[in-house]
C-alpha cells in the first residue's frame, strides 16, 4: 500500500472513530454535571432543613433519567436495526441537546416553586431516552466498522468518549467551583456547564453528516424487537454483565466526588482534581485492557476484572477514607485500573453476542436495563446505605454483590472467547 493509500485509509478510520463517540462525550458531560452539582441542585431544586434529604432528593432526579434509558434503548435500537445506525446516532444527539440547554436556563424551586422540581425531573428524563440510544449505538456501528482484529479497541473508543465527556465535565466542574463564590455558585455559576453543552452537541452533529452506514437494505429487521423476544436469554446475559459496570463505574466516577466532599471531608476542587485524574489512567488503562482483549479474548479479561473488583473494592475505598491526599489518589487509581480491566472488553463482548439484524436492539436493551435500575440509583442507594449503617464505606457491599452476579453471568460466556460476530 502506497503512502497516499495508507494516509487516506489512517483518515477514514480516525473519522469513522470520531463520528462514533462524538454524542458520547455530549452525552456523558451532562450525566457527569449533574452527579458533581448534585449537592447544588438538592438545595435550590428540593430544599429542605436536612441537607442529606436535599441531597438524596437530587440524586432521584438523577436516576429519573436512568428510568427511561430502556425506553430510549428500544426505540433507538428499532431506528438502527430497522432504519440505520447513522440515523439513530444522529437522532441522539439532538434529543440530549435541547434539555441539557433548557435545564441551564431553569427556574429554581425559590422563583417558581415544587414545579421547578418537576420539570428538571422531565427534562433528565428526555436526557434519559437520548443516553439510552447514544452509547449502544456507537458500540455497534464501531464494531462494524472495525478491521478484522481490532473490535476490541475500536469499541473502546465509545468507551473512550464517554469518559472524555465526564473529564470533561469533571474539570470544568473543577475550574467553575474554583473561580466562584459559594454565593455565586448557587446564584448563576451552575447554569454555566449545562449552557455549554450545545456547542458540544453542534460539534458532535456537524460531524455526523457524512458518516457510512453499516447495515445494508438487505440486512435491517422489518420489526427488530419483535425478533429479540426470541434472544431473551441473551439480552438479560448483557443485563447481567452490566450490572458491575453500572454500580461500579458509577460509584467510582461520579458518586465518589461528593463521597470524598460530604464524608471524607475534602475540598470539593481537591475531589473533582482527583477524580480528573483518576478517570485519565482509567483512560489509559482501557486502551491496554481492550488491545488484550483483541488478543487472549474478552471472557479471559472479564472474569479476573470481576474477581478483583470483588476482592479489592473494600480495602481500596478504606484507603480513601483518609486525610491524606497521596493516600487518596492511591486508592482511586487502585481502583481505576481494576474497573478498566473488567470494563475495556466488555463492549466488543456484546456486539459479538447477536447477529447483525437485532444487534442494535439486543445490546441497547439489555444495556440499558442495567444501568437504569442500578446504574443511575448508584447515588442514591449509596447515600441511603451510609446514613441507614451509619457507616461511610457501606455503600461498597453493593458494589461487591453486584460483581458476585455478574461474574457468575461472566462464567456462562462462549462466544467471546473467539473474538467473533454473527452475521
Amino acid at each position: 500500500m502506497n503512502n497516499a493509500l495508507q494516509l487516506n485509509f489512517s483518515r477514514s478510520r480516525t473519522m469513522t472513530i470520531t463520528a462514533g463517540i462524538a454524542g458520547n462525550i455530549l452525552e456523558w458531560y451532562d450525566f457527569a454535571i449533574y452527579g458533581f452539582f448534585a449537592p447544588v441542585l438538592g438545595q435550590l431544586f428540593f430544599p429542605s432543613d436536612d441537607p442529606t434529604t436535599s441531597l438524596i432528593a437530587s440524586f432521584g432526579a438523577f436516576a429519573a433519567g436512568f428510568l427511561m434509558r430502556p425506553v430510549g434503548g428500544a426505540l433507538f435500537g428499532y431506528i438502527g436495526d430497522r432504519i440505520g445506525r447513522k440515523r439513530a446516532l444522529n437522532l441522539s444527539v439532538l434529543l440530549m441537546a435541547v434539555p441539557t440547554f433548557l435545564i441551564g436556563l431553569m427556574p429554581t424551586h425559590a422563583q417558581m416553586g415544587v414545579a421547578a422540581a418537576v420539570i428538571l425531573v422531565l427534562l433528565r428524563m428526555l436526557q434519559g431516552l437520548s443516553v439510552g440510544g447514544e452509547y449502544t449505538s456507537s458500540i455497534v456501528y464501531l464494531a462494524e466498522s472495525a478491521p478484522e482484529g481490532k473490535r476490541g479497541l475500536f469499541t473502546s473508543a465509545s468507551l473512550m468518549g464517554a469518559i472524555g465527556g465526564i473529564l470533561l465535565g469533571s474539570f470544568l466542574g473543577s475550574l467553575i467551583t474554583g473561580m466562584l463564590t459559594e454565593a455565586q455558585l448557587q446564584s448563576w455559576g451552575w447554569r454555566i456547564p449545562f449552557l455549554l453543552g450545545i456547542l458540544l452537541a453542534g460539534v458532535g452533529f456537524l460531524i455526523r453528516r457524512h458518516m457510512p452506514e453499516t447495515i445494508s437494505e438487505q440486512e435491517k429487521t422489518e420489526n427488530p424487537l419483535q425478533t429479540l423476544r426470541r434472544n431473551w436469554v441473551q439480552v438479560v446475559k448483557v443485563s447481567g454483565l452490566n450490572l458491575l459496570s453500572a454500580v461500579f463505574f458509577y460509584a467510582l466516577f461520579v458518586f465518589v466526588v461528593t463521597w470524598l466532599v460530604d464524608y471524607v471531608e475534602e475540598p470539593r476542587t481537591v475531589a473533582l482534581r482527583l477524580n480528573s485524574e483518576s478517570l485519565l489512567i482509567f483512560m489509559v488503562a482501557i486502551l491496554f485492557f481492550a488491545h488484550m482483549s483483541d488478543r487472549i479474548g474478552r471472557k479471559r479479561l472479564i472474569i479476573p476484572g470481576a474477581i478483583a473488583i470483588i476482592l479489592f473494592s473494600y480495602p481500596l475505598f478504606m484507603l480513601m477514607h483518609h486525610p491524606n491526599e497521596t493516600m487518596v489518589m492511591a486508592g482511586e487509581i487502585g481502583l481505576a485500573i481494576i474497573a478498566a480491566a473488567y470494563m475495556a472488553p466488555i463492549p466488543a463482548a456484546l456486539t459479538e453476542m447477536f447477529p447483525r439484524n437485532i444487534r442494535v436492539s439486543a445490546v441497547s436493551v439489555g444495556y440499558n436495563l442495567a444501568y437504569a435500575i442500578f446504574g443511575g440509583t448508584v447515588p442514591m442507594v449509596a447515600v441511603w446505605l451510609i446514613k441507614k449503617e451509619h457507616d461511610d464505606l457501606a455503600f461498597v457491599w453493593y458494589i461487591i454483590g453486584a460483581g458476585v452476579v455478574s461474574l457468575l453471568v461472566a462464567l456462562t460466556l462462549h462466544r467471546q472467547i473467539k473474538n467473533q460476530m454473527p452475521d
